[in-house]
């Protein structure tokens, strides 16, 4: 596989993780019913080479083991992710896993995390910005999301892969770092990998929707 598609392949499994761990809609509910989720991440999965736990999708619920693409059936696990969603990441008064890496690294420097006005969260906005990327219109979500930070990498592996930035978007030589790799391996180091591997683990314990632990056990092999 040549240099190109293997970036590809790598905007293509953060895409996918993007979408999952976004607040679940129709299209992930339909793509993971009818089994497309899965046959996506596992030909991403062969053309990366990512090692993922063995039985991986496999079981009750598994991903792998969905292939019902009826109205019904998809409008129903809908359901299920968003109370799971909710649950995982929101939470009543707290989520079980938090989704920002603002927090992770505040519990990482002891002190209070706080949304938005902490250094870390500062950080991966500016970069984002320095990319072209900004808060999608109508939200007011931190940018130092799970799904932000894969849309992020996402963007930049494309950029890598050949792919014509957005309009407006700098170019590669304003990029962080120079150019597309060097901005995607600067984030991936100073941000993803610092606290992704251990929001997979803690969402792949917590979880009761197979979706969610498969997801984890992906991300946790793109980190």
């Amino acid at each position: 596989m040549g240099n190109e598609a293997i970036w590809g392949a790598r905007a293509t499994a953060w895409e996918l993780l993007a979408l999952t761990f976004r607040y679940p809609d129709e299209v992930l509910a339909q793509a993971v019913s009818s089994g497309e989720w899965a046959e996506a991440a596992e030909e991403v999965a062969a053309a990366l080479s990512l090692r993922l736990p063995e039985g991986w999708g496999e079981g009750p619920g598994g991903c792998a083991g969905r292939g019902d693409a009826s109205r019904s059936s998809a409008e129903a696990l809908l359901h299920d992710l968003r109370v799971e969603a909710t649950r995982l990441f929101v939470g009543a008064p707290e989520p079980a896993v938090s989704p920002y890496e603002g927090v992770w690294r505040a519990v990482d420097d002891g002190v209070q995390p706080l949304l938005f006005v902490n250094p870390h969260s500062m950080d991966v906005e500016r970069f984002m910005r320095a990319c072209g990327l900004g808060r999608p219109e109508g939200t007011n979500d931190p940018l130092d999301r799970v799904d932000a930070e894969c849309e992020l990498l996402e963007h930049l592996a494309l950029r890598v892969a050949g792919a014509e930035p957005p309009e407006g978007a700098p170019a590669d030589a304003d990029l962080p770092g120079g150019s597309p790799e060097a901005a995607y391996d600067e984030f991936l180091q100073e941000h993803a990998r610092v606290w992704l591997p251990r929001f997979a683990k803690r969402v792949a314990k917590e979880a009761r929707e197979p979706l969610y632990r498969d997801a984890a056990a992906y991300l946790g092999a793109m980190c």
